[in-house]
């Protein structure tokens, strides 16, 4: 039981008076003389016996009396909580992903939750709502409504932990306030592991919605398999949580024209092929039914036109190898000999190589740190005899130094598979027993701040990389080196050229941190935009002489085709798609979460919430029982 009026309660001591009226009894007794008192006596015994009875009875009743009276004014009640605290905070967070789409007994998970909190929270109350993209902080449903029914998806949800240590940071530090922290979500099962702490001062309310169906089919990736002169084949794979599916329809949109249809059974994963031609742009849109998750039934993608990659190799030695490495269908390739070297082509190169050059002349140092600094790709292939000066001169500003030049034979026997030149695939596993590839001599490196690719068996470096320069500390020559006759020449001086220029992919996921370059020249102050037919927006980019680098992670926030275009000119086209996380409906089991109560539906939980503030006031039971004893 609890007091609206405590300090009240200090009126208590006012049933002394009674007792010390009972106790000092002040009446005073008079003696009068009587003839006969014999026949009185047995009178007298019962009378003070009933006397004594009386004035007990007399006693208790104003105690009674006096103490409901006290009771009353002090105004007791009994509550669950502490409902007169002087503050109450409720935070509400609403998971808006995906997965929401699913439906429930009464409609998509997410619309009937929306439903449900207008519906059960008091209009005026003042709450923090917020969702994987939004807030509303220190307002009320009457104000946020339109935005409640106007709420839709995130394409980037927060981790269940996330999203719970977010919603905490709005409660205050007050400890004498009451707050409810009121979590809805499907709570899909994830890696993302959490783990809520006791919170003596907080109500955790956690909401579990679960849809009536978990079946679902989603397009999971899009990728080119196959490339000829003429042809491409693009591989569909697809993904069902559910029952087999004898026979699902996959369509194949170019813009907004239908170009193929087939048709899969999937179980739990299929793939489909479509054929395309090899020089055609195609603004594709695949397609599936599924009468589940929408979000994961398209996705989009582009094939633009192949901008090569402009390569320079600057020789004092033989260049064939490079030649077959950088063909016609990809590259760009130019060889020049030093003495032959026109500098005003340098600056339109993506990646140029400095081919067992002896001696680097001054005005080429200063052209190569320049083209670097604007995002051009350099390798630097020692010969047997350089001028360590002069190639100090340039490696300096990639805090490297070549020191001694030693004649000893070493294997090169690691590879960096996490490198990002052989972590796409390269190789298929790891590769301990392959013939090593060996050198006669090397220069001994002191290389600060750099990423190691191929190591000697004494670990240290045989190529290196910082920022954008790749350096090899042995010539390549074949009579220095077999290493023109090893299986990983061709993937490493491949993806060094597909590294200086970062060619759009098929399509980008939302949410990711996406980068790719176009191959253009913008004026000064001007600017690359990405729009469709909706949107236009600015996305991060960087300038360089001959690209641009743009950057993009959670915008755009809409799977889509977006055309990248300068001003009005439409260079390339580039697709997003949603991440496919969301499509796999399975749930988290919250049954022995700790510190959390949990309930089934936002109905339940409000109720749960007035249930525990509701006051019995018990003020009119001691009214009734002071006007009774008056009686």
């Amino acid at each position: 039981m609890q007091f609206k009026h405590p300090e009240l309660l200090y009126a208590l001591f006012l049933l002394l008076i009674p007792i010390i009226v009972h106790l000092f009894q002040l009446r005073k007794f008079e003696k009068v003389n009587f003839t006969n008192v014999a026949f009185l006596k047995e009178a007298k015994l019962q009378a003070r016996k009933s006397s004594q009875i009386k004035k007990w009875l007399i006693l208790f009743t104003r105690l009674l009396l006096l103490a409901c009276i006290v009771l009353a004014f002090a105004q007791p009640f009994t509550t669950k909580t502490n409902a007169f605290k002087s503050k109450k905070e409720t935070v509400i967070y609403l998971d808006n992903s995906f997965s929401m789409q699913a439906k429930g007994s009464q409609g998509q998970l997410l619309k009937r939750a929306v439903q449900d909190i207008i519906e059960h929270v008091p209009e005026d109350e003042n709450i923090t709502f917020l969702t994987n993209n939004s807030v509303f902080k220190n307002t009320t449903i009457k104000t946020i409504k339109n935005e409640l029914l106007q709420l839709d998806y995130a394409a980037t949800p927060l981790t269940t932990q996330a999203a719970f240590l977010k919603s905490n940071t709005f409660f205050s530090k007050e400890k004498s306030s009451l707050k409810n922290l009121i979590y809805i979500s499907d709570f899909q099962e994830s890696n993302n592991r959490f783990s809520i702490e006791k919170d003596s001062l907080k109500t955790n309310y956690f909401v579990q919605l679960k849809p009536v169906n978990t079946e679902n089919v989603a397009i999971d990736s899009a990728f080119i398999s196959e490339k000829t002169a003429s042809e491409i084949q693009l591989t569909v794979l697809l993904k069902n949580n559910g029952k087999l599916i004898e026979n699902l329809p996959v369509s194949l949109f170019n813009n907004d024209t239908l170009i193929a249809k087939t048709s899969v059974s999937i179980e739990k994963a299929a793939n489909t092929t479509f054929t395309l031609p090899t020089n055609k742009i195609v603004n594709g849109k695949i397609t599936i039914d599924d009468a589940s998750l929408q979000f994961d039934n398209s996705l989009f993608f582009n094939i633009n036109n192949t901008s090569k990659v402009n390569v320079l190799t600057i020789n004092e030695a033989d260049d064939n190898f490079l030649k077959r490495i950088y063909t016609a269908d990809e590259f760009n390739y130019t060889a020049s000999e030093l003495k032959q070297l026109n500098y005003n082509i340098l600056e339109a190169q993506n990646l140029i190589v400095l081919n067992e050059i002896n001696t680097i002349p001054s005005a080429l140092i200063t052209a190569l740190k320049q083209f670097a600094s604007q995002g051009g790709a350099l390798v630097i292939i020692p010969s047997n005899s350089i001028t360590i000066t002069s190639y100090n001169d340039l490696l300096q500003n990639f805090q490297s130094t070549f020191k001694d030049f030693n004649k000893t034979e070493k294997r090169i026997t690691t590879i960096n598979y996490a490198h990002p030149l052989f972590n796409n695939g390269v190789f298929e596993k790891k590769v301990s027993n392959f013939q090593y590839p060996k050198v006669n001599g090397l220069y001994i490196i002191n290389a600060a701040n750099s990423s190691s690719i191929l190591k000697y068996e004494d670990n240290s470096p045989f190529l290196f990389q910082n920022k954008n320069t790749f350096v090899f500390t042995s010539a390549l020559n074949s009579d220095n080196s077999n290493f023109k006759n090893s299986p990983l020449i061709v993937p490493t001086l491949y993806n060094i050229g597909k590294f200086s220029f970062k060619i759009p992919e098929l399509y980008y996921t939302i949410g990711k941190n996406n980068s790719f370059e176009v191959n253009t020249q913008l004026q000064q102050d001007a600017v690359l935009t990405l729009s469709n037919t909706t949107v236009n927006m600015i996305p991060e980019q960087q300038l360089f002489n001959n690209k641009v680098l743009i950057k993009t992670s959670e915008t755009p926030n809409t799977a889509s085709i977006y055309q990248v275009k300068n001003k009005t000119e439409i260079i390339k086209n580039v697709s997003y798609n949603y991440d496919r996380t969301e499509s796999n409906l399975l749930y988290t089991n919250l049954s022995n979460t700790e510190n959390i109560n949990l309930n089934n539906s936002v109905a339940q939980v409000f109720d749960t919430i007035k249930s525990d503030a509701k006051i019995n006031a018990l003020w009119k039971w001691f009214y009734f029982c002071t006007s009774v004893f008056t009686y």
